[in-house]
């Protein structure tokens, strides 16, 4: 162990050592805070514009995007 790195720090960078090897790399996302004020109401407001998006006019594009990803998994 080296004497800058705590044991955890060695450990994960052993394992992101291994995960390298294997052709792998990491990556960073963000993603929204639902702890953030108004993410509730905001998520809400999305869900009710898909489920409005999906009853009308998207209907026939959610079909067409199924079949595109059924024919993709096919190949």
């Amino acid at each position: 162990m080296s004497k800058n790195k705590s044991p955890n720090a060695v450990r994960v960078a052993r394992t992101r050592d291994k995960l390298r090897a294997q052709g792998l790399r990491p990556i960073q996302i963000w993603i929204p805070d639902r702890r953030a004020a108004g993410f509730a109401k905001e998520l809400a407001r999305q869900c009710r514009a898909e489920a409005k998006w999906a009853a009308g006019e998207g209907r026939e594009d959610a079909a067409l995007w199924d079949q595109v990803a059924a024919d993709a998994w096919e190949d």
